[in-house]
């Protein structure tokens, strides 16, 4: 029986991969992925060759997790994300759940995380966080009103950069301008950025510039008791 081997990824800079996770994607045949480009343009960068692509991605996922234990009956299995740990707001976990349901092992091989990378440098307390995932598309409001009851924690949460400014509106009607707040842009590439400060001067900085681009970890941290 072989390995589901959950392999870590750099989130922007290619050199953000450990040792230990170059050894496995150089020693696995198999590697399950986002998007076989993405995960191309890194073993190509480590000179990593012969590798056999499988995508994997919702809602691909239910097709692909049979066969991927199909072939974990005879051999070892790399599972990656496009950036960062699988699983954290994608669909590894189901076939993590499923080969833990099949006694297959697996072994994680930790590294990069854009929750973590976000909340050590937003400047906002670490004792407590709660990680939220992408933030919900409708019933935004009723979304921030419910976590008021949630104290003591600095929430964590992924967006669009697209829908960033509307999500800061609405964060307005529920928080106040003068919520503490960071956006994380772009992490670890060459325009990484952190946007500390209170709601409403974030938001003014925001509408000044327009176009918001790159990847967004948004930050915020209600006044404790």
């Amino acid at each position: 029986m072989g390995k589901l081997y959950v392999v870590a990824t750099p989130i922007g800079n290619l050199k953000d991969i450990t040792l230990r996770a170059l050894d496995v994607l150089k020693e696995v045949n198999f590697i399950a992925c986002e998007d076989t480009r993405r995960t191309s343009i890194l073993l190509n960068h480590y000179k990593i060759e012969g590798k056999k692509l499988l995508s994997y991605y919702e809602p691909k996922e239910s097709v692909q997790v049979p066969k991927i234990l199909k072939l974990l009956e005879r051999e070892d299995v790399a599972l990656v994300t496009d950036a960062g740990t699988p699983s954290i707001s994608d669909p590894g976990y189901r076939l993590i759940k499923a080969c833990i349901e099949k006694n297959i092992p697996v072994e994680v091989v930790p590294g990069p995380s854009a929750v973590l990378t976000a909340l050590v440098g937003s400047g906002l307390p670490t004792d407590r966080f709660t990680f939220l995932g992408f933030l919900p598309r409708k019933g935004l409001e009723g979304f921030f009103e419910e976590l008021k009851h949630f104290k003591n924690t600095t929430f964590v949460a992924f967006e669009s950069p697209n829908r960033l400014l509307k999500s800061l509106h609405t964060m307005v009607k529920v928080y106040g301008e003068d919520l503490p707040i960071c956006v994380a842009r772009e992490l670890t590439k060459i325009h990484e950025e952190y946007l500390r400060g209170r709601l409403g001067e974030v938001i003014q900085e925001l509408e000044r510039r327009g176009e918001i681009k790159g990847e967004v970890v948004l930050l915020w941290r209600p006044k404790d008791d």
